[in-house]
């Protein structure tokens, strides 16, 4: 298929993962939604323990030292962040202003000089200059319009770009949940290869590397319990029943995903 195949597979099958809507209507609050707090949680881990997977490795070793990255779905920087000395200028692209505040923040004590965008990329790329690195980690399952989202990647980048992503949907280890509580299957993809398959239709040098992520979803089945009854729609009050519900299906400890990098070199003009 060519890329124009492949980019309406890649939406048509992210569609899929819409909540029916008398599901939907139950939800407490927006069970798609993140917290600025756990992802500050996570941002601060990778500042205190770096990480030495592909995804860092590959940025590294592409980024000239006092370089600029472009971090799209930068979060609060836990993917741009831990490479605070390499850093010359750090633009960081997020829907959330939340997330954006709290990579300031960061950026300032580290010293990293830090330009934010708040929206949605590439709505948003227009404002962005051109980088040396670019960086978009767990993003692309969000992008209905994936072609467009990488070729702006692409066009903002003169050297390397970077992606990481895990091999299934991220909400793929809820499905028994779904079933159980609401007698509804969940998609099987897209998934990974479908993002790979893509980019390299488009014409990038594709590279790919996997590994186990390095970290664990959940460090304590409360903390599962009260995600999973905003991720499935339940009222927080259901917490101990969801609980109760993992262990019975054998759900925990959840294991752990497997993280993809994907990345590609600017070819000479």
């Amino acid at each position: 298929m060519d890329a124009e195949e492949l980019a309406a597979r890649w939406r048509e099958r992210l569609e899929s993962w819409a909540i029916p809507e008398k599901i939907l209507a139950q939800a407490q609050e927006d069970p798609w939604s993140h917290s600025p707090e756990r992802f500050g949680t996570r941002t601060d881990r990778a500042l205190a323990e770096p990480d030495d997977g592909p995804t860092m490795i590959r940025l590294a070793e592409a980024l000239p030292d006092k370089g600029t990255v472009l971090d799209v779905g930068s979060g609060p920087g836990a993917s741009s962040l831990p490479l605070r000395d390499r850093i010359g200028h750090l633009y960081a692209v997020d829907t959330s202003g939340a997330m954006l505040e709290g990579l300031t923040l960061r950026a300032d004590k580290l010293g990293v000089p830090v330009t934010t965008f708040e929206g949605r990329w590439p709505d948003v790329a227009d404002q962005a200059p051109v980088a040396d690195v670019s960086i978009s980690a767990h993003v692309v399952y969000n992008v209905p319009d994936l072609a467009d989202f990488l070729r702006a990647l692409d066009g903002h980048t003169r050297g390397r770009v970077v992606l990481e992503l895990p091999h299934r949907h991220p909400m793929s280890w809820m499905t028994p949940l779904w079933q159980h509580f609401h007698g509804v299957g969940r998609p099987v993809r897209p998934i990974a290869e479908d993002c790979v398959a893509l980019a390299a239709a488009l014409g990038f040098a594709v590279q790919v590397e996997e590994r186990e992520a390095p970290l664990e979803r959940f460090t304590s089945l409360e903390e599962l319990a009260a995600s999973a009854c905003r991720r499935v729609c339940l009222d927080p009050s259901r917490a101990e029943e969801v609980a109760e519900t993992v262990v019975e299906l054998g759900m925990w400890p959840v294991p752990r995903d497997r993280w993809v990098t994907v990345w590609w070199d600017k070819k000479p003009a």
